[in-house]
């Protein structure tokens, strides 16, 4: 009898595929209303690939990713138009050309794209029904409601993937507290009794496709692809 294979055994859950809980402590977000915050904090999270800084607004505190060149104590203003690094502004309210971050897919959800470190948007057109465009670091052009809110400025942690990992110490810890699965393997490498694309022999003798519904350990490949096989000139 074959083994659980990697994808059922993820599924099923054990303390070999767990996150580490106390990484996640910190939930980015923005406050409701308007003010001026001020900086208390500079954290590392093993869950972001960012510094997060700690706001005080009043007598709440909130988390945002940090802006590049942040400094403690400095402060930022929710709301308003001015066009500030660190900021948080409405989408509407920011000029053309500027490069904005933890911007919100719908308003008030607290941000939900660009949040990795060194990225960035920037804001590119405004459309007559009040829709904002903003163009992504993929160049697409992404339309989104002009009371969404977004961070002024890039976000910090530029050039983190060029430091190396020395080790694979290293490697293995960062994956382990995202939750993410190191070293990964190729499915062919594995034995037959390990994958359905197991042992090698024939190199890929069976289909590649897989049904969208199927179970965990059969849904590996290209699920419910459009098209397979070789594009026609």
């Amino acid at each position: 009898m074959g083994k659980r294979i990697i994808s059922q055994a993820r599924g099923k859950g054990s303390l070999s595929y767990q996150a580490k809980k106390s990484a996640f402590i910190y939930r980015i977000g923005y406050p409701i209303g308007n003010g001026k915050a001020e900086v208390i904090k500079l954290l590392h999270s093993a869950a972001h690939s960012a510094p997060l800084i700690k706001l005080k607004l009043g007598n709440s505190i909130f988390f945002n990713l940090a802006f590049d060149g942040v400094i403690r104590g400095q402060s930022i203003v929710i709301g308003g138009n001015e066009n500030v690094q660190g900021n948080i502004i409405a989408l509407k309210d920011i000029p053309i050309a500027t490069k904005i971050y933890n911007i919100e897919l719908n308003p008030g959800d607290g941000g939900k794209m660009i949040r990795t470190s060194g990225s960035s948007a920037q804001l590119y057109k405004r459309y007559d029904d009040g829709k904002i465009g903003v163009l992504m670091p993929n160049r697409n052009e992404l339309k989104l409601d002009g009371e969404c809110r977004a961070t002024i400025g890039t976000v910090a942690g530029d050039g983190r993937k060029q430091k190396p990992f020395m080790k694979a110490g290293a490697v293995h810890y960062r994956a382990k507290a995202r939750n993410k699965l190191w070293p990964r393997t190729s499915a062919l490498k594995t034995n037959a009794v390990d994958h359905p694309f197991g042992s090698g022999r024939g190199k890929r003798p069976k289909s590649k496709t897989a049904k969208r519904n199927a179970p965990p350990g059969r849904r590996v490949g290209h699920l419910a692809p459009r098209r397979t096989g070789r594009k026609k000139r």
